[in-house]
């Protein structure tokens, strides 16, 4: 993430706090936010793992898409949704539950990757979707689903009056437990809205670092508020982007525009899961002929995780095979301040994806020891319970 001008950047609601905490801020996703704080990217990370770590994410992409005319019978709504937005993806929505969530992606005619978003059916009676997608595709993810909605359903954008906070790491239960009743009582990849200080907070149960934790969308006036008072427990601080990325690393956790683009497939990118049963077995989803081909085994790459000994590889370093030959690229890579070694994302043929294949990259010119490893780099700590 290089440092460049912030001029003509959006600022999120929590800019100013950002700056007065002393967050080094540069350009991300058209937005100007905190790389890190003080004390730097690792002691933010290993703090993150070890307490509870509380990230500005607003410059994310959260909407509802809700039907212009709806019938009274939340299911039968909720089933008008889901055919509205299932043509664009890979997942089951229809068979979603109230307040649950799904990770899914957004794909073109031919089984690429336009973006990996998340889909919730809204735990209330009046039905409606609350769907968040990724920062860099956000304008084109809004045109696609507002197009596919046409007469039938409104798309409401809440990133232009809304904050996004995301809390993060084993102390997050508690914290959330003494800040919002209820809330703690959420399992992984679920959500509700629940009163605070006058107003209403989405909550959900999930996040991007692989610890237990939390995402709060807050209504802008009182993102402020909000933050100064997680803020205030002990057990909390701000964490910027470098730390969200490391996290995200070791949780062997893709990265759009790195791990997954136009080109990459949800099987070429190990995110077959992502693709439902239901779907599958309809093949009425964008590139379902490719995704099924490769998903029978007929795949010329896929993505696997690294372990490489001394410096970090990063992303665009190429990656050999034992005898030298380039049979594969980095897409992401650094070091895992959890391990104290360096780690890598990166795409190879499928019959190098054997855990404990040996391997190498090219850092500088110099080849470096790699080996596939199974991710995450760093177990996930989700708590999951049913719905």
């Amino acid at each position: 993430m290089a440092e460049a001008s912030t001029q003509d950047l959006k600022q999120t609601p929590l800019y100013a706090s950002h700056v007065a905490a002393g967050g080094r801020i540069v350009p991300f996703g058209g937005y100007a936010l905190p790389v890190q704080y003080a004390t730097g990217i690792m002691t933010e990370h290993k703090w993150t793992r070890e307490h509870a770590g509380l990230f500005d994410v607003s410059h994310m992409g959260p909407s509802f898409l809700e039907l212009n005319a709806p019938s009274g019978d939340p299911a039968a709504d909720h089933a008008a949704l889901s055919a509205i937005i299932e043509p664009l993806i890979c997942g089951d929505i229809a068979a979603l539950k109230p307040g649950q969530i799904r990770y899914s992606l957004l794909l073109n005619e031919t089984g690429g990757t336009l973006d990996d978003l998340m889909i919730a059916r809204s735990p209330l009676a009046d039905g409606g979707l609350y769907i968040v997608v990724n920062a860099g595709t956000k304008e084109a993810d809004f045109a696609q689903i507002a197009k596919a909605a046409g007469d039938k359903a409104a798309l409401r954008r809440a990133d232009e009056d809304h904050a996004l906070l995301a809390l993060q790491g084993p102390e997050a239960v508690n914290v959330i437990a003494a800040l919002v009743s209820g809330a703690a009582d959420l399992g992984f990849m679920t959500y509700g809205a629940f009163a605070w200080s006058g107003s209403t907070l989405l909550v959900s149960r999930s996040g991007y670092t692989g610890e237990d934790g939390f995402e709060i969308l807050v209504k802008a006036a009182e993102a402020q508020n909000l933050w100064d008072t997680l803020i205030a427990d002990p057990r909390v601080k701000p964490i910027g982007l470098g730390a969200r990325d490391s996290l995200r690393l070791e949780a062997g956790l893709p990265l759009y525009g790195h791990d997954l683009d136009e080109t990459i497939s949800p099987i070429e990118a190990d995110l077959g899961f992502a693709v439902s049963k239901r779907r599958r077995e309809a093949a009425d989803f964008p590139g379902a002929q490719r995704i099924l081909t490769e998903r029978d085994g007929n795949l010329a790459r896929k993505r696997v995780g690294l372990l490489v000994e001394g410096a970090p590889a990063r992303e665009g370093a190429e990656i050999l095979d034992a005898s030298g030959a380039v049979v594969g690229t980095v897409t992401s890579g650094g070091f895992a301040p959890s391990l104290g070694k360096a780690i890598a994302l990166g795409f190879v043929p499928p019959a190098l994806t054997t855990p404990g294949t040996k391997l190498q990259v090219s850092v500088r010119g110099r080849a470096q020891p790699a080996e596939v490893v199974q991710t995450p780099f760093v177990p996930h700590r989700y708590f999951r319970k049913s719905i």
